[in-house]
């Protein structure tokens, strides 16, 4: 019996799906990389540009809100068309946004960079709202949140080369200027700095341009299976009263919200937290960034790695039990982010992602499951559910600019958000395992 269930994760019907599914998973980790490169960007555009953390976090507004704007056009451009044509379009505009990098580096102002990411992301959004229910549709329903699970294994691989290319060709070759030091500059001196260190910033944007390009012929050229492309009719109004109506998928949206809220604090202002803990130990700034971004690095493999894992103990485990039990472990992590005030905080941020790793495939397959040719729309509403990365890191930030709350870091106490975040995902996973037994 064994066997016949490994075999049977990329087939159906006599139909192999193997090539397929290798080419769609790239794309996991072609968003994986835009995704990580651009987190440690919140604190380097503060710098650049001699901002306050809140206006560095637009960068994650930007990001995030394009993928908010483009799920439901994604939804309804792929049930017009096809999961493949929703990828070369996703592709295209992902190339676009990443060449973008080039001219809002000419023109030199911030507002350039954020739509540049926007467009970015709004190609991003095409492929997760074509990639992930592709994934699902490529094998049969039993193995679908496995299948699922395994592809995105390969999304924290391209997060490690971004999170590498940023603390290697990013964060390591801009003027170690610290920020003080940046404040007292002339404006001659400021656009020199600016220009120099927005050269640095833009060309792995641009390299990434162009290795999308090559994956957009790849695919364009190459036939991809129509599964559940047969019927074309939009029906939006009627699909998503459908949806609403189903609290599996209307709480896996909520869920999903939080989820993402939770994943992008974490690893966005794991460079603020352990800059904060790292300088009082004596280093320089720029020191305390790049050893706070190594530990991101950590951080992402030990989610790769839990992935796997993971993804082998759903064999054993009903999903939502797994999300729940991971969603407490990740909460007491959070507490111990809360609470320490030195180097073993750091330690528990990087705990947490070892609990993250199953959270974002396990929502979206179980709110997913069993919904046919309506999760084209199912899963525009879960991309949308992204929009948490974009607008609770900003009230983050908020905290931590505060500096101190009645004597206590700020950067600690504004951990209380993910902690929430985690207790919404931990009651989900409770309340879809109730609903199995």
């Amino acid at each position: 019996m064994e066997p016949s269930k490994k075999t049977s994760i990329l087939h159906k019907d006599g139909v192999s799906f193997v090539l397929p599914f290798i080419l769609i998973t790239s794309c996991f980790a072609l968003w994986g990389f835009a995704n990580d490169i651009t987190n440690p960007m919140v604190k380097a555009f503060s710098k650049i540009f001699r901002m306050s953390v809140t206006d560095g976090a637009l960068v994650q507004v930007a990001f995030y809100g394009g993928y908010f704007a483009m799920a439901f056009p994604a939804a309804i451009f792929i049930r017009r068309y096809s999961y493949k044509a929703g990828i070369l379009l996703g592709l295209g505009l992902y190339a676009v946004g990443a060449f973008l990098f080039l001219p809002a580096k000419m023109l030199g102002e911030y507002a350039y960079f954020l739509l540049a990411y926007f467009i970015l992301t709004c190609g991003l959004s095409f492929l997760e709202t074509s990639a992930n229910p592709y994934i699902l549709s490529m094998g049969t329903e039993e193995t679908a949140t496995r299948r699922l699970n395994l592809a995105q294994s390969f999304n924290p691989m391209g997060s490690l080369l971004g999170m590498y290319v940023a603390m290697n060709f990013i964060q390591a070759r801009l003027n170690p200027m610290d920020s003080d030091a940046r404040a007292q500059l002339n404006d001659a001196e400021f656009e020199a700095l600016k220009e120099a260190d927005l050269s640095v910033l833009i060309t792995p944007y641009v390299a990434i341009a162009a290795v999308i390009l090559l994956m957009f012929l790849i695919i364009r050229f190459t036939k991809m299976p129509k599964n559940g492309d047969q019927s074309h009719d939009i029906r939006f109004g009627a699909t998503m009263k459908r949806l609403i109506h189903l609290p599996r998928y209307r709480e896996g949206v909520i869920a999903q919200f939080f989820y993402v809220g939770a994943q992008i604090m974490c690893w966005t202002f794991i460079i603020q937290y352990g800059t904060h803990y790292f300088m009082l130990e004596g280093m320089d700034e720029r020191s305390a960034e790049v050893l706070s971004q190594r530990y991101n690095i950590y951080a992402m493999v030990l989610f790769c790695c839990s992935r796997f894992i993971c993804t082998f103990i759903l064999r054993y485990l009903n999903p939502g039990q797994l999300l729940m039990i991971l969603a407490i472990c990740a909460g007491f992590f959070t507490l111990g982010v809360i609470g320490l005030e030195n180097r073993y905080g750091v330690y528990c941020l990087v705990g947490v992602s070892g609990c993250m790793s199953l959270m974002f495939p396990t929502i979206y397959g179980i709110a997913l499951e069993g919904l046919g040719d309506d999760a084209k729309f199912g899963a525009a509403g879960l991309i949308m559910a992204i929009l948490g990365g974009s607008v609770l890191p900003p009230v983050q930030a908020s905290i931590i600019d505060l500096g101190s709350v009645g004597g206590f870091p700020a950067v600690n106490l504004s951990f209380v958000l993910p902690l929430i975040c985690f207790i919404v995902v931990a009651a989900y996973g409770f309340r879809t395992f109730r609903r199995k037994v």
